[in-house]
C-alpha cells in the first residue's frame, strides 16, 4: 500500500508541475494564521518557509523555483473551501494543509476537484483519508491510533478511578473523544461524565464544578490547548485538582501561557517528537539557530512540502 500511495504522490505531483511551465511553481500551506489557534498556524508557516528555502537553494524542482502562498483559515471550514477555492484561482499546483480536520475535510473537496495534491501535517480525523481521494494524504497519526493508545494508559493507570471525557463537537475533539471513549469502553471501563462544550468560551466554571460535583478524578479532552489549558486553570482556582489528558493539539508552549503551574503534570498523545530524528537534526539545528524552536507540526509541515518535492522529482 506504501508504494501505491507513493506512485499516486508522484504522478500527482509531476502532472501539476508539468503545467506550470517555465514559471515558479506556487505551492501552498494554509492553517489558523490568526485566531486562538495561530500558535499552530505559525508553525506550519515556518516549516514552509523553511522547506521552500531549502528546496530552493538545493535547485527547486524539476529546475523550477518554488513559490509559497500562506492562507489563513482560522479552523473555520467556510472560511477554509474560500482559501482552497482562492489557492486554485492562484494557480497553486500543491496544499500542505490544512491544520484542524474540520477545515481539511470540506476543503479536501476543492483540491480533489481541481486535481491538487494535499498533504496535511495535522488533520488527524480518518475521515479525511478514509473518503478514498486518491490525491489526499497526511503526514501525521490518526485519531483511531491515538484512541487506542489513551484509551490503554487511562485503563491501565487510573482503574477505579472516576474518568470524565469532553469535546468540543468539531471533526477533530469529538473525533478523537469519541475513539478513546470507545476503545476505553471495549477495555471494559465506563466513564462517569461524556459532555460537549463550546470552543472558544473565556470560562469553563460550569463544566468544571460539574467534574468537581461528580467527583471526576482524570479527563480527558478531545479539543485544543486554548480550552483545555482554562478548564486545568479554572479547576485549580477552585482547589480542585483533576489530571488532565489530551491529544495532540495541546503541543504548543502557549498551552502554559495559559495554565502557568496549573498545567503541571499534563498528558497527552503525540507522535514521536520529530525534532529527535537523526534525520532532522541539521534543519532542527537551522531552527534554532535562527531563534525558533520548531516545535509540534513545524517540521511535519517541512515533511510534508519535502515528500511531495521528491515526488514530483
Amino acid at each position: 500500500m506504501r508504494y501505491v500511495k507513493s506512485t499516486v504522490v508522484a504522478a500527482a505531483a509531476m502532472t501539476m508541475v508539468a503545467f506550470s511551465a517555465q514559471a515558479d511553481i506556487k505551492i501552498a500551506t494554509a492553517g489558523p494564521m490568526t485566531g486562538q489557534y495561530a500558535s499552530f498556524g505559525e508553525q506550519m508557516k515556518r516549516g514552509a518557509e523553511a522547506a521552500v528555502a531549502d528546496i530552493n537553494a538545493a535547485g527547486g524542482v524539476l529546475g523550477q523555483k518554488l513559490e509559497l502562498v500562506v492562507g489563513d483559515d482560522a479552523c473555520d471550514p467556510k472560511q477554509a473551501v474560500a482559501v482552497a477555492n482562492k489557492m486554485v484561482s492562484e494557480g497553486v499546483v500543491f496544499m500542505a494543509g490544512h491544520f484542524c480536520s474540520g477545515s481539511s475535510i470540506p476543503a479536501s473537496k476543492v483540491y480533489t476537484e481541481e486535481n491538487i495534491v494535499m498533504i496535511s501535517p495535522a488533520s488527524t480525523n480518518p475521515k479525511l483519508t478514509d473518503e478514498g481521494a486518491a490525491n489526499v494524504f497526511r503526514v501525521c497519526g490518526r485519531d483511531d491510533q491515538q484512541g487506542v493508545v489513551a484509551a490503554k494508559f487511562l485503563t491501565e493507570k487510573y482503574k477505579g478511578k472516576k474518568i470524565a471525557f469532553l469535546h468540543d463537537k468539531t471533526a477533530y475533539g469529538k473525533g478523537l473523544a469519541d475513539a478513546t471513549k470507545e476503545n476505553f469502553n471495549k477495555m471494559g471501563m465506563k466513564e462517569v461524565m461524556y459532555e460537549a462544550y463550546t470552543a472558544g468560551e473565556k470560562d469553563y466554571s460550569a463544566i468544571v464544578s460539574k467534574m468537581k460535583a461528580a467527583g471526576v478524578d482524570v479527563f480527558y479532552v478531545g479539543g485544543y490547548h486554548t480550552e483545555a489549558g482554562l478548564m486545568i486553570r479554572q479547576a485549580h482556582q477552585q482547589g480542585y485538582k483533576p489530571q488532565l489528558v489530551s491529544g495532540d493539539a495541546l503541543v504548543t508552549d502557549e498551552f502554559w501561557k495559559i495554565t502557568g503551574d496549573a498545567g503541571e503534570g499534563t498528558l497527552m498523545t503525540f507522535s514521536p517528537d520529530p525534532r529527535k530524528t537523526p534525520v532532522a537534526a541539521p534543519v532542527v539545528e537551522k531552527f534554532r539557530k535562527g531563534g525558533y524552536e520548531p516545535e509540534g507540526y513545524t517540521l511535519y509541515t517541512y515533511g510534508a512540502i519535502q515528500a511531495w518535492a521528491q515526488a514530483a522529482t
